[in-house]
């Protein structure tokens, strides 16, 4: 796992996704598990392979890449395009990509209000889908270029407070959800949504934790949008 709001429509996300920083936004937008315009989420879930859970042998983070690549070609990294669409009140340094401040109002997975400030760790971006998770269900397969494009993905990529998540480690739905009750049916849409995009599979047990949460939240949507599943040929992973 590495370190990753809104209500909005899931298009104001993927309008930030594609144009990152060239516009300046001081408010939050949506982040990925907020909204969506799929269809449901519980019925996506029976579109997903079942499978056991594979050895973790083999992974490592530089199998995804460079941290918070810029896929999308915006002249930001990844890192701040997240900031800057899930934080409100933001401020810049050196122009209006790279994020010296702002707020999570609230953070989705505690609830609380979070102060983000550049050098110090109250707030990480985190993979919705942990990679070390995706690795062990199909990523370790696939070309280097696709799990680039799944650690850079918006769909994928959420601010939140740090202290909740490095809790999470890399669990998936069977073993971790956000404390913050009244954002489970949203965070487990998200990782269904990016699950299905990416060809992932999940384990028994965590298709049935995905059917309980968005049991209780049946008209939940499914986030749609993000990168391509294939990045740009000049990145490189191990």
């Amino acid at each position: 796992m590495t370190r990753p709001r809104g209500g909005a429509a899931i298009a104001v996300a993927v309008l930030v996704a594609v144009t990152g920083c060239r516009a300046e936004q001081t408010e939050g937008a949506s982040g990925p598990a907020k909204g969506g315009t799929g269809g449901a989420a519980l019925a996506a879930v029976d579109s997903l392979t079942v499978k056991g859970r594979a050895p973790k042998t083999g992974y490592s983070r530089e199998r995804f890449g460079t941290a918070w690549a810029d896929t999308d070609s915006n002249s930001c990294d990844t890192r701040d395009d997240i900031l800057k669409r899930d934080l409100k009140k933001v401020r810049f340094t050196g122009g209006s990509c790279r994020v010296s401040y702002g707020l999570l109002d609230p953070d989705p997975y505690s609830g609380k209000d979070v102060t983000y400030r550049r050098g110090r760790s109250q707030v990480d971006i985190d993979h919705v889908v942990a990679l070390s998770d995706a690795w062990q269900k199909g990523a370790k397969y696939w070309d280097p270029s696709k799990r680039i494009a799944l650690a850079n993905d918006p769909l994928n990529l959420i601010a939140v407070d740090a202290s909740t998540n490095r809790g999470k480690g890399d669990g998936d739905a069977a073993t971790w959800l956000p404390p913050h009750k009244s954002y489970r049916c949203a965070y487990v849409a998200a990782q269904v949504a990016v699950k299905k995009k990416y060809g992932l599979w999940v384990t028994a047990a965590e298709r049935s934790a995905m059917r309980k949460v968005l049991a209780g939240c049946p008209g939940q949507k499914l986030p749609t949008g993000g990168n391509p599943t294939k990045a740009p040929e000049r990145f490189r992973a191990r």
